[in-house]
C-alpha cells in the first residue's frame, strides 16, 4: 500500500464553482439514476482502489487495512490519499470525471452526496459481497439511507456521556443526577452553584451545554425531533426546540454569557495533563466518549464521575454521529471499493482491531476502554474484551455502552448540509445576542425547510 499525497486547494475559479454546488444543491453526477456497479464476492479483483478522507495511521486502522488488502488481493493498488475529506476537492473530481474509487465521510454527509449524484446507491454492492445491513447500529444505518436507498456503509459510532468533576459535586453537595440533564430546572441550579469567578473572569466553569454542536441532544432530550423520520419536514421552531435553546443558552448567560464561557473553554489545555477535570476549572459537561480515552491517558487520577446523557424523563439518550464509507459515482472500480468497505466494518476486523488496540493498551500498562463500531455484533463482541481498569473508568465504559442502546440521529435528506447550517446559525445568532431563541428558530425554519422541499424536488425529478 502507498499513501500519495495530492493537492487540496483548489484554484479560486473551481473552489468557487465547487462551493456553489454545495449551496444550491444542484447535481454533480447523474443523481437517481447513478450506475450501481457490479460485485460478486468469488471474483479476484484487480485495478486501482484510490481512498479520499481516510489516512489513520492508529492500530485500529492499519490493523484492519493489513486485512482489507489481504482479501482485495495483490491485483488491487491501494493508495490512501493523505488528509481529511475536502468536500470542494471531493466534488471537483467528480464533476472531472476523475473521482478517487472510495470515500470516507461522515454520516450526515451521505444524504446529499447521493442526491447530488456524487455517489452511487449500495444496493448491488451489498448484495453482492453478502453484506448483512442487519448488524449495523439501526440510527447509523438511517443516516446513509436516503429514501429507502443505503449510500454509505457505517464505521464507528459516536455517542456523548456525562462528564463531571466529582470533587466539585461533592463540595457542592451535588450529585450526577444534578446534571446528566434529567431535571433542568435542578442542572441551572447546580451550574450556579459550580460557577465561580476571580478577578472579574471565569476560574470555574459550572456545566457546559456544549452549544451550537450538542442543539439536537437538547432538542431530542425535550421530546422533539429535529427533522421528521421521513426527512421531509423541519421542525426547527418547535416550541420544544424553543424552549430548549432558551434554557441551554441560559445555562452560559448565568456563567456570564457564551463568550466568557468560550474563551476560558478554549483556554484549556484539553488534551494534555492540565485539562479543566484535571485542574478542577470545569463542573460537568456532555462529551463525545472518545474523551474518556484521552482523560485516562493524561490524567488517570482525576476525580471523574461519568454517567450517561439523560432526557427529561430521566432516561438515557445519545446523539449518534460518524463516518461512513461511499462509492463515488463515476469509479472505476466499484468492486474492490465495495469489497474494502465490508471487509473494514466485518465483525472480524473490529476484533482484530481491538485485540491490536489491547495489544498496545497492555504494552502501556493502560486498560483497552473498548470501540464504539457502528457495528451492533462487532460492539457486543469487544464488549466482553474491555479491561477492567478500576474506578470511575470502569464505569464511564459501561456508561458508554449504555448510551450505545439509546441512540437517535438526524435522518438523510437531499438538504442536510443545508439543514446543519440553518440549525447552527440560529444557535450562534442566539449565543451572540443578535436574536431571541424564537426569531432565530423561525428564521432557521424557513431556511431549512425550503432547502428540504428543493432538495426533494430535485431528486424526485431526476429520479
Amino acid at each position: 500500500m502507498t499513501h500519495t499525497a495530492r493537492p487540496w486547494r483548489l484554484p479560486v475559479a473551481a473552489a468557487a464553482a465547487t462551493a456553489a454546488l454545495l449551496v444550491t444543491g444542484c447535481a454533480v453526477g447523474t443523481g437517481g439514476g447513478a450506475d450501481e456497479g457490479s460485485y460478486d464476492s468469488g471474483a479476484e479483483l484487480e485495478g486501482p482502489l484510490s481512498v479520499m478522507g481516510f489516512s489513520g495511521v492508529d492500530e485500529v486502522a492499519t490493523s484492519r487495512v493489513a486485512l482489507a488488502e489481504e482479501e482485495l488481493g495483490t491485483g488491487v493498488d491501494v493508495k490512501l490519499i493523505e488528509g481529511d475529506l475536502d468536500l470542494q476537492q471531493f466534488l471537483s473530481s467528480v464533476a472531472s470525471g476523475e473521482p478517487p474509487e472510495l470515500l470516507y465521510a461522515n454520516r450526515d454527509q451521505i444524504g446529499s452526496l447521493a442526491a447530488r449524484g456524487a455517489i452511487i446507491p449500495l444496493t448491488n454492492c451489498i448484495e453482492g459481497e453478502g453484506i448483512d445491513t442487519g448488524m449495523f447500529v439501526g440510527p447509523a444505518l438511517e443516516q446513509v439511507t436516503l429514501d429507502g436507498t443505503v449510500y454509505g456503509i457505517p464505521e464507528f459510532n459516536t455517542v456523548q456521556l456525562t462528564m463531571a468533576n466529582a470533587d466539585l459535586l461533592d463540595a457542592a453537595g451535588l450529585t450526577l443526577d444534578d446534571v446528566n440533564g434529567s431535571d433542568w430546572e435542578a442542572m441551572s441550579a447546580a451550574n450556579k452553584a459550580l460557577t465561580k469567578s476571580e478577578g472579574g473572569g471565569l476560574s470555574v466553569i459550572g456545566v457546559d451545554s456544549k452549544l451550537p454542536e450538542f442543539m439536537p441532544l437538547w432538542a431530542k432530550a425535550n421530546g422533539v425531533d429535529l427533522i421528521s423520520e421521513d426527512g421531509r419536514t423541519a421542525n426547527l421552531d418547535d416550541p420544544a426546540v424553543v424552549e430548549a435553546l432558551t434554557w441551554a443558552v441560559s445555562i452560559y448567560d448565568d456563567q456570564g454569557g457564551f463568550s466568557a464561557v468560550k474563551a476560558f473553554r478554549d483556554s484549556a489545555d484539553f488534551f494534555g495533563e492540565g485539562n479543566q477535570f484535571a485542574v478542577g476549572s470545569l463542573g460537568a459537561m456532555p462529551m463525545e466518549q472518545w474523551y474518556i480515552n484521552v482523560l485516562n491517558d493524561v490524567s488517570p487520577d482525576a476525580p471523574l464521575a461519568f454517567d450517561t446523557v439523560r432526557d427529561t424523563s430521566g432516561a438515557p439518550i445519545a446523539y449518534a454521529s460518524g463516518s461512513a464509507w461511499a462509492i463515488p459515482s463515476g469509479t472505476a472500480n466499484p468492486g474492490a471499493a465495495c469489497r474494502w468497505a465490508r471487509v473494514m466494518t466485518s465483525p472480524e476486523a473490529w476484533q482484530t482491531a481491538a485485540q491490536a488496540r489491547i495489544d498496545v493498551r497492555t504494552e502501556e500498562g493502560k486498560p483497552f476502554t473498548g470501540i464504539l463500531t457502528g457495528n451492533a455484533e462487532a460492539d457486543a463482541a469487544i464488549q466482553g474484551m474491555v479491561t477492567e481498569g478500576g474506578e470511575p473508568w470502569d464505569t464511564g465504559i459501561a456508561k458508554m455502552y449504555e448510551a450505545n442502546e439509546a441512540t437517535f440521529s438526524l435522518p438523510a435528506n437531499p438538504a442536510d448540509a443545508e439543514f446543519k447550517s440553518a440549525l447552527q446559525d440560529a444557535v450562534n445568532s442566539v449565543l451572540n445576542g443578535q436574536a431571541s431563541p424564537e426569531e432565530a428558530l423561525a428564521e432557521a425554519q424557513q431556511k431549512a425547510q425550503t432547502a428540504l422541499d428543493e432538495g426533494w424536488a430535485k431528486l424526485e425529478e431526476e429520479g
